[in-house]
């Protein structure tokens, strides 16, 4: 009936009337601690040491009008903002997330009201430094066209990154010489047995320009996709390189190869990976290990071993990682969260991590030194 709005539209209208008022319920936005001068590793540090600042809220609308009407014309978008504040960028949280409730709109939000516009308070003093040390014991004259294919992540180092269950990475050639590679990521995320079990599934793509084979002017040019300051295109070491998109935030990553076996000897095919970058979130690291069997083979271990410890990197602390992908249903549902009942808008709007989460973070005095 066109003479009557749905009651999502009328909750999305309300969502948003909540953030156009409480412009002034709360006041411009003021920093917590302006004159502090500690440096953070991104917005999971931040956040957590209570360093949040109100949001712009004329931004949401001014700046980022389309993309806030988007998100809120549907109960899903609002859905994934709430999880998310609930995590205050704790990663495997926010995995979880955007697991759940990915969607176009949301990361369109995301990009716009954190990244382009800082909608939303991110910290300015970033120390990102830590992704700049390298590994002095990277396999040297790497070869890229050994990694196309498909590969297992079989052992990782941070449960935050690298332990996925039912991990598989396909290398396809993007140039004749192989120095720029696609990168087709599979995985599946758990979801805690408490909250209900089962999974879902991930998948992902990354562009890799291999920093091992380039030299010159070819190195420059294909260094140039990578345009941003906080992101050092000279890494002593590193075999590779990638920036790009995720759920709407930006990544920059270096990647290192530690050691290898192309598999003609004793040893299986295998490849060690260690990995440092940053998103908007923080300063991230780990490392893995590829092998062309779901399970890396036992006669690989010595050798993966002898490499990890090399480069200052204990195997006691890698955990396997569950490739047996047990056939079931995933999780995956683009309609979930599209139903919402009166009392979980209410809590979207002032629960943990609802819409007065984002707009004033700290408003029930958490914040309160």
């Amino acid at each position: 009936n066109g003479s009557k709005m749905s009651f999502q539209s009328t909750a999305a209208a309300f969502a948003l009337g909540l953030v156009l008022s409480t412009s002034t319920m709360f006041g411009a936005q003021q920093p917590a601690f302006a004159d502090t001068p500690k440096s953070y590793d991104g917005f999971a540090e931040y956040a957590k040491e209570n360093q949040m600042e109100k949001s712009d809220v004329g931004c949401f609308i001014n700046k980022c009008g389309d993309q806030t009407k988007a998100l809120f014309s549907n109960p899903r978008g609002i859905k994934g903002v709430s999880c998310l504040g609930r995590c205050k960028g704790e990663q495997s949280c926010c995995t979880r997330c955007f697991a759940e409730f990915s969607s176009p709109d949301l990361d369109n939000w995301l990009s716009c009201a954190i990244e382009e516009n800082e909608c939303v308070k991110a910290p300015k003093n970033i120390d990102n430094s830590a992704e700049n040390a390298g590994y002095s014991t990277v396999v040297r004259n790497f070869d890229p066209k050994s990694l196309l294919g498909k590969w297992y992540k079989t052992y990782g180092l941070d449960p935050n990154y690298d332990l996925f269950d039912c991990q598989s990475n396909i290398f396809t050639p993007a140039n004749d010489d192989a120095s720029e590679l696609d990168m087709d990521i599979f995985l599946r995320i758990r979801r805690p047995e408490s909250a209900g079990g089962g999974y879902w599934e991930n998948d992902l793509k990354e562009h890799m320009i291999v920093d091992a084979v380039l030299k010159g002017d070819q190195k420059s040019q294909a260094e140039s996709v990578i345009d941003d300051s906080r992101f050092s295109n000279e890494i002593a070491d590193r075999t590779m390189h990638t920036q790009g998109k995720m759920y709407g935030l930006e990544f920059y990553e270096n990647w290192f190869i530690l050691g290898e076996s192309d598999g003609k000897g004793a040893v299986p095919e295998f490849k060690l990976v260690a990995f440092k970058g940053h998103t908007l979130q923080g300063n991230y690291e780990g490392s893995f290990v590829y092998s062309k069997e779901k399970v890396l083979p036992e006669a690989a271990i010595p050798a993966v071993r002898e490499a990890a410890a090399k480069a200052g990197l204990d195997w006691d602390q890698y955990t396997q990682i569950d490739n047996t992908c047990p056939v079931g249903e995933p999780l995956n549902d683009s309609n979930k969260g599209t139903g919402t009942s009166t009392s979980e808008w209410i809590d979207l709007v002032v629960g943990p991590g609802g819409v007065i989460d984002w707009i004033s973070p700290g408003w029930r005095g958490e914040y309160k030194k």
